[in-house]
Parts: structure tokens; sequence; C-alpha cells
């Protein structure tokens, strides 16, 4: 099976996330790319998590059931997107459900890991649900993974 490659038009892997994308800014998420989507993929899982926070990976962004696309488009809307991810949840990170940039406290230097799984299946999680729910959930459906880090200062 080919790898999965995760990208962004926004900033190269360990590079600046755009303020725009933090919640310094207009807290709008990333565009991601993926290239090497293997064709038995059923839908997409994405997360995005804080690295360097005190509380380890703590969690900004849980989506599930993305159709397979190789373009997620930026600024998606919170609650349940519609348009070009269809039938997509975002489940509970940072307390909302929808996208929560970068945002430490005195704008201290943290990274931010976004990981997207290629599934052979549909989740059935209910939309109050966060990252663990969403990691039980996967366990023995990942087909792929991918990451893509990005640093805030």
């Amino acid at each position: 099976m080919k790898e999965l490659s995760l990208s962004s038009p926004c900033f190269e892997e360990g590079g600046l996330i755009p303020i725009e994308c933090t919640g310094y800014g207009a807290d709008r998420s990333p565009e991601l790319a993926l290239s090497g989507l293997c064709k038995e993929a059923v839908t997409l899982a994405l997360l995005m998590d804080d690295l360097d926070h005190p509380i380890p990976a703590y969690n900004h962004w849980v989506v599930w059931n993305i159709p397979p696309v190789i373009l997620l488009p930026g600024g998606l809307p919170g609650g349940d997107p519609t348009g070009p991810l269809g039938r997509a949840v975002q489940g509970v990170g940072y307390g909302k459900n929808r996208y929560r940039g970068p945002k430490p406290p005195f704008h201290w230097s943290h990274r931010y890991r976004f990981r997207v799984f290629a599934l052979d299946c549909r989740l059935k999680l209910h939309p109050t649900s966060r990252k663990k729910q969403l990691l039980k959930a996967i366990q023995g459906h990942v087909l792929q993974e991918a990451t893509l880090t990005g640093h805030f200062r």
C-alpha cells in the first residue's frame, strides 16, 4: 500500500502556522492536502493536538466521516460541515465542535500536530464524542495514517 502524506499550502512541515489559523487571528482551519490516499478508504478522520501543552497532546480539533478527498478546504465552519465534507462530523476538541487554532498563553512557542487516518468504514459516534472515543472507534479500521506538524511562536 502507498504511503499517505499530509501537507498544507499554508505552512511546511515544522513551519509556522499562519496567524489567521490561530486563536490570535481568525481561528480559520488551514487547507490540508493528502497524497497517496488508497482507493480502499471509505472515510477519513482528523485530529489536531497541541504537543507542548501541560496536558499531553491536548486536543484542538476532532473530525470523522470525512469523505476520502485529497483536499480539505480551509475555513471549515463549526458544527457538522456541509459541502465538500458531506456528512463529516466535528466532535468536541478544546471544548467546542469546531476547529480551535493555536492560542498558547503569553504567545508561548508550541507545536501542533495534525493527524489524518484513512479508514475502512464510517464511524457511529455522537457529536459530543472526543479524541479518546475516536481513537477507540478507529482501532482495527486504520488503512493509512499521516501527520503534519506546525509551529506557533
